[in-house]
């Protein structure tokens, strides 16, 4: 492989998601609920559907925040992402 292949193979399978934080009273790691759209097969109305992650930060978030997620290594047994940016502060803050 080249390394421009190489490159865009890595950038690929790094999976970005956005979601809120709905709790941050662990050390170095907040709690993300990402939320999606799913069309019902049969009757063909929305349905929410969410799943929660751990996610490694170093910086102080509240919860509420929106923030962008990345998949990395695993850094725990439940943890493997990181929060690559604060996309919104909560209005709570």
């Amino acid at each position: 492989m080249t390394e421009a292949t190489q490159a865009v193979d890595t950038a690929a399978s790094e999976r970005t998601l956005t979601g809120r934080v709905v709790s941050n009273k662990m050390q170095k790691t907040v709690t993300v609920l990402i939320e999606r759209k799913v069309k019902h097969p049969l009757y063909g109305k929305y349905i929410t559907r969410s799943t929660r992650y751990h996610a490694h930060t170093e910086q102080a978030l509240n919860e509420g925040d929106m923030v962008e997620i990345q998949e990395c290594r695993p850094m725990s047994r439940t943890k493997a992402w990181k929060v690559v940016r604060l996309v919104q502060a909560s209005r709570m803050a």
